[in-house]
């Protein structure tokens, strides 16, 4: 069976969001829009897996998070923009993926281990089961592809396995197997104070980041706070292995600059990183200053912003709701 191309990809509205949410997913979302029908989703149902968030900020972040991606380039009219827990076909979705999934695939889960840690008999069965309602979150529109970052191909190949064994129980093609879209340069954006571990929102120190709310003067301030090593910037990728931070900077530097790593590593060679780190600052504030400014204008605006959610979230129910009428007759499901 041939399956529309269509994109889906969604992101927590946890707050703080970071320049490496920015580079590894939504610039490259907008870049999605004029090629695939895409649905990009705030995944507030996803948000209070791990604990629970005061409802004031969950609203508040899930709003600052549609001004952000609607202020980088995303296009709601073009596309469909909406907070997940607006389609409960979602959730409808997930119990019956929670019944095709299998036991021995969700402890494989590398991100479970990491967020549970040692505390696993304390978690929430929704942190444990996480993996289920995103095959849902993608399968329910019978997406196609989804854009995700390296630590994130566990997920679409597990959704790919779900897919598999409903098709193969039910012998019936139901659902595609989607296929992940990884993007080059710094798709996978490091903290600022330690080149070994990922850029997060839930990092302790807000200087680890720089959030897309960040003013122009607190951007210079991080960059040039930001850890380096005493060695000019070399003139090969070679000359970046075991300099973390080197290679992070760089390769925020070629992204945001729209150049190769080769291209960042040529123009750079030689210069330290006091003089770099100038370069960076200019072209992160030429880049990011546009944005922050449209986010802060939106969010004063926040019944605007709630208008276009729940259009998208009707948009989105409309799609998704044949799928979920396929499904129950498929299992034997009665119906109204």
């Amino acid at each position: 069976m041939a399956f529309q191309r269509r994109i889906f990809s969604g992101i927590q509205p946890t707050g703080n969001l970071h320049l490496g949410n920015y580079l590894g997913a939504v610039r490259n979302w907008v870049a999605l829009q004029n090629d695939f029908e895409c649905i990009f989703c705030m995944v507030d149902m996803h948000a209070i897996t791990a604990s629970l968030i005061d409802p004031d900020e969950l609203r508040r972040s899930t709003r600052e998070l549609a001004c952000a991606m609607i202020a980088s380039g995303i296009d709601p009219k073009k596309n469909i923009l909406f907070n997940q827990s607006q389609n409960p076909d979602h959730a409808t979705l997930a119990w019956v993926f929670n019944c095709v999934a299998r036991m021995g695939w969700m402890n494989r889960m590398t991100q479970f281990k990491e967020k549970a840690g040692k505390d696993r008999e304390n978690v929430s069965l929704g942190l444990f089961a996480y993996p289920a309602l995103m095959a849902a979150d993608i399968l329910v529109y019978k997406a196609t592809h989804v854009p995700v970052g390296e630590d994130q191909k566990q997920h679409i190949e597990l959704t790919r396995d779900i897919a598999q064994k409903f098709n193969f129980d039910y012998q019936k093609e139901v659902f595609p197997l989607t296929e992940p879209q990884i993007f080059g340069t710094a798709t996978r954006v490091m903290s600022l104070r330690d080149g070994t571990k990922k850029m997060s929102k839930s990092d302790a120190s807000d200087q680890s980041r720089i959030n897309l709310t960040d003013t122009a003067d607190a951007i210079a301030d991080k960059i040039k706070r930001a850890k380096t090593d005493p060695n000019p910037l070399p003139d090969s990728k070679e000359g970046l292995e075991g300099r973390p931070e080197a290679q992070n900077l760089l390769g925020i530097y070629a992204a945001l600059s729209n150049k190769t790593m080769d291209q960042a590593i040529a123009e750079c060679a030689g210069k330290g990183f006091a003089e770099f780190k100038k370069m960076l600052t200019e072209v992160a504030v030429s880049v990011l200053g546009p944005i922050t400014a449209e986010m802060r204008r939106l969010m004063d605006d926040p019944g605007y912003v709630d208008g276009i959610l729940r259009d998208g979230g009707e948009r989105a129910r409309a799609l998704s709701a044949p799928v979920i009428t396929e499904v129950y007759d498929t299992i034997g499901f009665l119906r109204p």
